[in-house]
């Protein structure tokens, strides 16, 4: 036996583990997913379910006609899209904040990451306290200070809610952003600021001209991780409207799916196309984004 075919057996040998873990924890979910979004399969039947089964369309085209599959679809993507920019411009933010060495510098940073780590449950209770029409310190100095008429139920109603959570989300996840973001500032060469500024250039310019483009590839990476990311959420919208006032996104309609209809079938079928959309937008993003960027 030649020594490259050895290496190539160690190779081999050493990537099995996490090949096999890989399937055992992603490969046959996904797969059982897929089969049971064409079976017909109830919770009561669930364990007299095999893989080769009788397939059917039924419940693809039942998500795809139900009542409400458009709205919550496109709640879907306006929330994605709003807390996806929203997170990287309050990372940005953040990141240009923090760039230069101040006193307490190092403070400032740990405490921006406060609202990624800290448990959701907590943090969605803290935001439903605060903007309660009743009870809430939102409402009160809104009352108070700006002359509001009457208190405002911003998770319970259609008009706001919707952009409550997009605000929500964005407020969360912008220490993700924030990260990347100012690993790349710090990476910048200070020579070609210090010569901009030597030729005149206004703060505004520089960070047009000098900042930005070097920041570009991060963003386009965070802009496909965040949409990702949120397009899948669940827990923030439930944990804070439960999916009422106009916030039902297509995780919620799984679940809902799941539980309270307990139809198997068709919450895998909702999750297949929930799946299927979410290739389609970033295939879109990569064809018209992915080589400008690069």
């Amino acid at each position: 036996m030649t020594l490259r075919r050895r290496e190539s057996r160690a190779g081999l040998g050493l990537v099995a583990p996490t090949v096999l873990v890989t399937i055992a924890v992603i490969g046959i979910p996904i797969v059982w997913t897929v089969v049971l979004a064409f079976q017909r399969v109830r919770l009561a039947t669930l364990r007299k379910t095999g893989l080769f089964g009788e397939f059917t369309m039924d419940n693809i085209d039942r998500v795809l006609h139900t009542p409400g599959f458009a709205d919550t679809l496109w709640t879907t993507v306006v929330y994605s899209i709003g807390g996806t920019v929203g997170s990287i411009l309050l990372g940005l933010v953040a990141a240009l904040v923090v760039r230069r060495p101040f006193r307490g510098r190092t403070l400032v940073r740990a405490s921006m990451l406060l609202p990624y780590v800290a448990p959701v449950v907590a943090v969605t209770f803290v935001w439903q306290v605060m903007l309660d029409p009743q009870l809430g310190i939102v409402n009160a100095w809104g009352q108070r200070l700006l002359g509001w008429d009457a208190p405002v139920p911003f998770l319970s109603q259609e008009s706001t809610a919707l952009t409550t959570v997009i605000v929500f989300e964005a407020w969360r996840y912008f220490p993700f952003a924030f990260l990347f973001l100012l690993a790349r500032l710090q990476a910048v060469p200070g020579e070609l600021e210090e010569a901009a500024r030597v030729d005149g250039a206004t703060p505004t310019q520089r960070f047009r001209h000098i900042l930005l483009p070097q920041l570009l590839p991060v963003i386009a990476l965070l802009g496909v991780l965040r949409f990702i990311m949120t397009f899948n959420k669940f827990d923030d919208v439930y944990l804070l409207t439960g999916g009422a006032a106009g916030t039902e996104v297509v995780s919620v309609r799984v679940y809902e799916f799941l539980t309270a209809r307990t139809d198997i079938g068709a919450a895998a079928a909702q999750a297949v196309v929930l799946a299927v959309v979410l290739i389609v937008f970033v295939l879109i993003y990569l064809r018209f984004f992915g080589r400008r960027v690069s």
